[in-house]
């Protein structure tokens, strides 16, 4: 069995590929010119040079291929140039979703996120629970794009497609929003607390490696969707836990809501300018997430694939104890 995984790189990428080496599966991994391949290279796998951009690329990496993990995106709540959203996240997916159909892949694993989901009426809300009209995000939204070009080719053109909707993803390695976040945390590098009383959902990273593998092992399950997400804690709580592992005191002071989007909308247009990222992770995409909060049910994901999910505490202790090492 063949498979190749986009986006191997990344945080969930190369927890996918130490998965991955648990079985006797040939693996192949997309990554650019420009990536850093050194943790890769310590793997049994076969790198091939291409980028999702690119379709050719993706057509010749394919050739041969059983399956397919799409992991490749732009996740982040800022960038200096907002095309690449759409160059990726969109354009990106439709590449490989067409270099799929073209090559003949049986399956493929497509990395969504639960924040596609915007904020539906009913919570927590599960697979088939109606989407929220709006996304909070440009991340959000242009992920959401692209996994609806995905479900289109699927009823038109029999599209091999299932997808995969996260949390926030915690763990070991993790240098993106949700890290770094805890990183300021732990270095006391924020001067105050937001938005305490939202709820997120977060997974452990290895978790979602273990049902990316067990979504494309499973029969006869084309077409799902599948939320894996361990617990559901409000801010507070979330705080909390990471002030007790690493016995660094939160900040004193809680920001009122609205001082926190007035700050974050001064923050973003700076940072617009200046091409740097906002300060504190100020984003305003990032606070308008946060605020809206995300209420998700992973409880089908662990029926149906058989998900022990493993304790937020659990992730975060590994997490700092990476940062700190």
């Amino acid at each position: 069995m063949k498979i190749l995984v986009t986006g191997a790189t990344g945080f969930i990428g190369l927890h996918l590929i130490k998965r991955l080496q648990t079985t006797d599966y040939d693996v192949r991994c997309l990554v650019r010119e420009s990536s850093d391949v050194s943790e890769l290279e310590e793997f049994n796998v076969t790198l091939i040079t291409g980028d999702v951009t690119d379709k050719q690329s993706l057509l010749a990496a394919m050739d041969g291929c059983d399956w397919i993990a799409n992991l490749a995106n732009v996740y982040s709540f800022w960038e200096p140039c907002k095309d690449v959203y759409a160059q990726v996240n969109i354009e990106g997916t439709r590449n490989v979703m067409e270099a799929a159909l073209e090559t003949g892949v049986a399956k493929i694993a497509h990395m969504s996120s639960v924040v596609t989901y915007g904020k539906p009426k009913a919570l927590p809300f599960a697979e088939d629970t109606l989407e929220g009209p709006f996304r909070f995000s440009e991340y959000a939204r242009t992920k959401h794009e692209g996994d609806l070009i995905a479900w289109k080719l699927l009823e038109e053109q029999g599209l091999p497609v299932l997808m995969i909707y996260p949390g926030g993803v915690l763990g070991p390695g993790d240098v993106k929003s949700s890290g770094q976040y805890v990183l300021d945390l732990i270095n006391r590098g924020l001067p105050t607390r937001v938005h305490e009383n939202s709820t997120m959902s977060w997974v452990h990273v290895k978790d979602v490696a273990e049902a990316t593998v067990r979504a494309l092992e499973k029969e006869g399950n084309i077409g799902e969707r599948y939320l894996v997400v361990g617990e559901r804690l409000k801010m507070t709580e979330f705080n909390r836990m990471v002030s007790e592992i690493s016995a660094v005191p939160l900040p004193r002071i809680e920001m009122p809501g609205p001082m926190v989007t007035l700050n974050a909308i001064c923050l973003t247009a700076l940072s617009n300018l200046i091409k740097t990222p906002p300060r504190w992770g100020l984003a305003i995409d990032q606070i308008r997430t946060i605020k809206e909060g995300i209420e998700a049910d992973g409880g089908k994901t662990a029926r149906e694939l058989g998900i022990d999910y493993t304790p937020i505490r659990v992730a975060l202790e590994e997490a700092i104890d990476w940062y700190r090492r």
